[in-house]
């Protein structure tokens, strides 16, 4: 077992995961009030694979994301759809599972969601006003920010850069500027909301996750995750809503950056891709698993047409490996060789136990994926240029550990149904029959193809 380090927000120090205990990580999930983009997808991608690599070092792991299914965007949202917002948040919590499920790295061990936990978001708020931590005001409750204080800790920032950015209306009934809703009156409008002591309402954003993640994982667990963009407020208010009731929270902030794109010339010139399902129709879930760990997790990642065409083509590159590489079943010799052509050819500097090493150190090391690909492609390089036993094994154990294992099979060529297909629809565009052309995709769809279009031809790419 590994000494697994990841670099701490709040301390601005790598911290070890301490390996005597469940290594309980929560990290938050989407607001539903939209399909999920690409950028909703990159933590849900970096947090299951993270508990994976921990899980395969012998970690005991569970794994916990939250999905909001009550909130202001989606009453916006309900309303100008013309759907009951539970529908609709229910609606779009399945269309969230079904793009997620199309990554192929399995579920969390748990994905409560909010509006499952009002009684405990009840009981914390009580806790808080009972302590003087909050107060009730017009239907409302607040949290009194000036009462605890550590607040600042985990964003650095000084009091007066602390906009909480909740709506207008709120401020009038707040004692102070920096007080934060934990639960919010019932609006004309608004059609879903709870009895509480302080009347009808709903909760707020921030007290949710404080309450789902110690009822999932305990008070006190190894690690919280999310996106850069939610230090402040969101996990700044956790910790203090958290604390302030006398309850330990996390031990490990685990932030990972943000998706850089212009999703409007996106949406202009190459469609939607920012949108997970499009992205995924478009290239495959290989090469937008690919795309989302080719950066280290806590930078930024540029996304567009030519990130994603440079991550299918990586991707093409490790399928054409295996293709002419094909795994050994267990005990036997490189396929096509008979045992006096094994004994020849093969360099003694190379070693796909040391890379698989490296490897797995990169992963420990900070979750430092783009390391530890790195080590993929010198050894597909070193095994291209000579023979390299143990190489394909050693490959597909990488790929499984960031969820790209399915390229190690052979079966990733076109069947001759799809390859006469995308002739049929190349002939259907050279004549401007769009509508068939796109009934010929969705038809490859239908198979289990992805058309991939680049300037040198289309090509199929396995869903």
């Amino acid at each position: 077992m590994r000494e697994v380090r990841i670099r701490d927000t709040l301390s601005g120090e790598p911290r070890a995961i301490d390996p005597t205990e469940v290594v309980g990580i929560y990290a938050c999930g989407p607001t539903v009030y939209s399909r999920i983009h690409i950028g909703n997808a990159r933590p849900f991608v970096v947090f299951s694979l993270f508990a994976r690599f921990l899980r395969s070092e012998g970690y005991s792991t569970r794994l916990v994301v939250n999905v909001t299914d009550v909130n202001d965007k989606i009453y916006a949202a309900a309303t100008a759809a013309g759907e009951p917002s539970t529908d609709f948040a229910a609606r779009m919590t399945a269309a969230y599972s079904e793009d997620t499920d199309r990554l192929g790295l399995g579920r969390p061990d748990a994905e409560p969601l909010a509006t499952e936990t009002i009684s405990g978001i009840i009981a914390l708020i009580e806790d808080l006003v009972r302590s003087e931590h909050a107060y009730a005001s017009g239907g409302d409750v607040y949290f009194r920010v000036r009462s605890f204080a550590d607040y600042g800790k985990l964003s650095n920032r000084r009091p007066e850069d602390m906009d909480q950015g909740e709506e207008a209306g709120s401020a009038s009934l707040k004692e102070n500027r920096l007080d934060f809703a934990l639960w919010k009156a019932h609006k004309e409008g608004e059609d879903s909301h709870w009895d509480s002591p302080w009347g009808p309402g709903r909760p707020a954003w921030h007290i949710e996750c404080s309450v789902m993640a110690e009822q999932e994982l305990g008070a006190s667990f190894a690690i919280h995750g999310g996106g850069s963009d939610l230090v402040f407020p969101h996990h700044e208010n956790e910790i203090a809503q958290s604390e302030a009731a006398g309850r330990p929270f996390a031990q490990i902030w685990m932030h990972n950056g943000m998706i850089e794109s212009d999703a409007a010339k996106m949406s202009k010139s190459d469609g939607n891709i920012f949108q997970l399902g499009e992205a995924l129709d478009r290239y495959g879930r290989e090469a937008v698993v690919a795309y989302l760990i080719s950066g280290h997790y806590r930078q930024p990642l540029a996304f567009g047409p030519e990130q994603m065409e440079e991550a299918a083509a990586r991707v093409e590159r490790l399928r054409n490996f295996f293709r002419g590489h094909p795994l050994r079943a267990a005990g036997e010799g490189d396929p096509g060789e008979d045992p006096a052509e094994q004994q020849r050819g093969s360099s003694p500097g190379s070693s796909p136990d040391s890379r698989l090493t490296s490897f797995r150190d990169a992963l420990a090391d900070d979750f430092n994926t783009p390391r530890a690909m790195a080590e993929v492609s010198e050894l597909v390089g070193e095994a291209n240029r000579e023979r390299v036993p143990g190489a394909p094994e050693a490959l597909r154990e990488m790929l499984e550990l960031v969820g790209l294992d399915s390229l190690a099979s052979a079966e990733g060529a076109a069947d001759s149904e799809a390859d006469a297909l995308m002739m049929e629809r190349e002939e259907a565009r050279g004549a401007r029959d769009f509508e068939r052309a796109d009934a010929i995709r969705d038809r490859l769809a239908e198979i289990g193809w992805t058309v991939r279009d680049s300037a040198d031809g289309p090509s199929l790419v396995p869903r």
